[in-house]
């Protein structure tokens, strides 16, 4: 390749980096549970699904499954995910040829802004103890996970830390949460995010570290806390998106496009979604129903609206469904079994059927190869493709030779190899 190209190269992929792969995915940390109960799964048409991690990759182009982990998981409704459930439920992620995202809580329950409690065995720790703690938890989990064949992709260091995490024992009087307008707190929290960063580096270096907040109906919060985090090392902004909660599209087009300003090299990733398929949350904070009614048709125009919303902001790299599974419909049953009812009411299931709502698969054109480029991950083997493949100026390359790093032709369309 002359210097002309290489340089002509160069600059395509540059530009193409961000957006070079956009995925869809869901939160699946719950199948297992709801495999285990023998909750019945139908298709759109009403066909039995085998098995729903397959049906979402196939069907629904789901590239991406976040599962969630837990200390010592308390076994309230949803918190049941330890590290033997996660190596589990990773692997047949990772065997089914998705992307893997770890969602370390570094608590025993849920982990959100209101709620970032130590875990029991670690709140007598001093601070200083913490700081190693976290980074040898880390590591040991990240390396058992690797050990079973679901080394992550993706790790969140702490689930919505819009306010610090590991505040100390549940009740006190004391929590050393974070804010922007206070100086308080933050050097430790970033310690924490640093020495569990640490442990994400060393074990897992190709994976890409995500920091998870959820202000994103407020700009100036946001800001506030990546700024106080700019010397953590990390590489994707995580957002939790809930209309709810976040208020509508133009809410979040517009903070999005305030990150890409403002922090030009982190890609964003939506790594929370939904809405209601059925009811509307009576505490919500706004009131989005006139736009989405509280139904399966609701919550497929509002998918829809998402994705032609998210099509326009080149800093996003992926949109994850929180909780598609939830499906309590057990056939013979009036009532639904009290750890599987409809809690969330979030779900791409009809609880009354078990059949896939369309929004299952709304989300799928997001994922699309776009402007004929397709992505390859870079590999030292050579090409197993029986396909002809060619330099950008017509030179058809020798079969099985490996790749290196640029652009080439394939079956009439460009492919890039990082």
């Amino acid at each position: 390749m002359n210097k002309k190209l290489f340089l002509s190269v160069l600059m395509l992929l540059a530009a193409i980096g961000i957006q070079a792969q956009r995925l869809v995915g869901g939160d699946l940390s719950m199948l297992p549970k709801y495999e285990a109960a023998k909750v019945n799964y139908y298709d759109r048409n009403g066909a039995s699904i085998s098995d729903v991690l397959v049906h979402m990759h196939d069907e629904a182009g789901f590239g991406i499954v976040r599962v969630r982990l837990f200390v010592t998981p308390t076994g309230a409704t949803g918190v049941v995910q330890d590290l033997d459930y996660v190596k589990t439920l990773g692997k047949r992620v990772k065997d089914a040829g998705m992307k893997l995202m770890v969602d370390f809580h570094y608590s025993d329950t849920w982990a959100d802004p209101s709620n970032q409690w130590t875990p029991s065995k670690w709140t007598s720790l001093s601070d200083s103890e913490l700081y190693q703690t976290i980074y040898e938890y880390t590591k040991d989990c990240l390396q058992q996970l690797t050990a079973a064949g679901a080394q992550p992709d993706y790790i969140q260091t702490g689930n919505e830390i819009s306010y610090g995490m590991l505040w100390g024992a549940k009740g006190t009087s004391s929590p050393k949460k974070c804010y922007t307008s206070s100086d308080s707190n933050w050097e430790r929290f970033r310690t924490l995010l640093k020495n569990a960063g640490k442990a994400c580096r060393e074990v897992c270096p190709q994976a890409k570290i995500v920091i998870h907040t959820e202000r994103t109906n407020n700009w100036s919060t946001t800001k506030g806390i990546y700024e106080r985090l700019s010397s953590v090392d990390y590489d994707v902004i995580g957002l939790s998106y809930y209309p709810e909660w976040h208020n509508n599209l133009a809410t979040l087009k517009s903070l999005v496009q305030n990150l890409k300003n403002t922090y030009s090299d982190k890609p964003v990733m939506i790594v929370e979604t939904g809405y209601c398929n059925n009811w509307y949350p009576s505490n919500a904070t706004y009131n989005l129903t006139s736009t989405w009614p509280a139904s399966a048709e609701g919550q497929k125009k509002f998918l829809t609206d998402l994705v032609e919303t998210v099509q326009q902001l080149d800093n996003v790299t992926a949109i994850i469904y929180w909780f598609p599974e939830e499906n309590p419909y057990k056939p013979g049953s009036n009532q639904y079994n009290n750890v599987y009812d409809p809690w969330f009411n979030h779900g791409l299931f009809n609880p009354e059927t078990g059949r896939a709502s369309e929004g299952l698969y709304a989300l799928k054109p997001y994922s699309d190869v776009e402007n004929g480029i397709e992505t390859l991950e870079v590999s030292n083997d050579v090409s197993t493709s029986s396909s002809a493949v060619y330099t950008l100026d017509g030179r058809q390359l020798p079969n099985q030779q490996p790749l290196q790093p640029g652009i080439y032709i394939r079956d009439g369309r460009k492919v890039v190899v990082k």
